[in-house]
C-alpha cells in the first residue's frame, strides 16, 4: 500500500511566514527524499490557482522521482468540484479529496444533505467517466452518520471517504467507532496521530497532533478493521502542529514531526 504526505504536514514550512517557504516542487523533493511514494496537495492556494504549465511542471517532477500525486479541496459545488476534477486531469491524479462544507469567496457553504446529494448526482458521473475518485472527508462538523449515509445514496465506486478518525473526537465521536462504521466505504486514509489530555490544573481537556504512533490513534486497528485495496487505498500523512514560539524553531519542528512520522508509517506497512 503506497504511502506518502500531504501538504498538512508542510503547513508551517510553506506559509509566507517561513523563513524559506517551501514551493509545492521543493516538498515533492522533499516526500521523495524521505521515502513517501504518494504526495496529496491538499487545501494549498497554488493548487486552487493552478495552470496546464504548473501542472505539468509537477507532473513532470512527481513521474522523475516516482511520487503518485493527489489533490485535496473542500465544498460540493458543482462547478467548483468539476474545476478540481480538470486540475486533478492535468496532474494525473486519481483522487480528489473534499469536504461536505466549505468556506470560499466569503460564502459559508453549508448544504443540506439533500443539496449535497443533489449537487454530487450531477458531478460524480463526470469523475466515473474520467476514472477520478471523490473522497469526503472525515470531521466534526457533519457526524459520520450521516456522511455515510450521502455515500451510501449516492453508491458509487469513485465516491467515498477519507478517513481521519482523529478529526471526529472534537464532535465526541470514538475514533474505533468511526473506523468500523465507515470502513465499508474508504477510498483514502490521512494519517494524523493525536493525544486527548487533561490540561494544566485539570479545567478542561486539550485535542493536539502529535508524531505518528506516539498518542493515541490505534493505527494498527484502523489498518485491520478497513482492510484497504492496496491498488487504490493511500495512507497519508498529516499533522497539527501548534506553533512552536518562533517560526524557525516550528519548522525545524514540523520537519521533525514529518521525518519520524513517515519512518513510523513504513514500519506499519511492513507488519513491525
Amino acid at each position: 500500500m503506497a504511502i506518502g504526505v500531504s501538504t498538512y504536514a508542510y503547513s508551517h514550512r510553506w506559509d509566507s511566514s517561513a523563513p524559506k517557504p517551501l514551493s509545492l516542487v521543493e516538498m515533492l523533493h522533499e516526500i521523495a527524499d524521505l521515502g513517501g511514494e504518494v504526495y496529496q496537495i491538499c487545501d494549498h492556494p497554488d493548487l486552487e490557482s493552478m495552470t496546464p504549465e504548473r501542472a505539468a511542471e509537477l507532473t513532470a517532477a512527481a513521474t522523475e522521482r516516482g511520487l503518485i500525486l493527489e489533490t485535496g479541496t473542500r465544498g460540493t459545488g458543482v462547478e467548483h468540484l468539476t474545476k478540481h476534477l480538470q486540475i486533478a486531469g492535468w496532474l494525473g491524479a486519481k483522487t480528489v479529496r473534499s469536504m461536505v462544507y466549505a468556506q470560499h469567496d466569503g460564502v459559508d457553504d453549508r448544504p443540506t444533505t439533500e443539496e449535497t446529494l443533489r449537487r454530487l448526482r450531477e458531478v460524480v458521473p463526470a469523475y466515473e467517466a474520467a476514472g477520478v475518485t471523490l473522497g469526503l472527508e472525515t470531521y466534526e462538523q457533519i457526524l459520520t452518520t450521516e456522511l455515510l449515509e450521502i455515500v451510501d445514496a449516492i453508491d458509487s465506486p469513485n465516491l467515498g471517504i477519507v478517513l481521519d478518525p482523529a478529526n471526529c473526537v472534537a464532535n465526541l465521536e470514538n475514533p474505533r467507532d468511526v473506523v468500523r462504521r465507515l470502513a465499508r466505504r474508504v477510498v483514502n486514509i490521512h494519517v494524523k496521530d493525536f493525544t486527548f489530555t487533561r490540561r494544566d490544573g485539570w479545567a478542561g481537556f486539550t485535542l493536539a497532533s502529535c508524531p505518528l504512533g506516539e498518542g493515541q490513534l490505534d493505527f494498527r486497528d484502523l489498518l485491520a478493521v478497513v482492510q484497504p485495496d492496496p491498488t487504490r487505498v493511500h495512507q497519508v500523512l498529516e499533522h497539527w502542529l501548534v506553533p512552536q514560539g518562533d517560526a524557525a524553531t516550528t519548522c525545524a519542528v514540523e520537519a521533525d514531526w514529518t521525518a519520524r512520522s513517515l519512518k513510523t508509517l513504513a514500519t506499519y506497512r511492513s507488519g513491525n
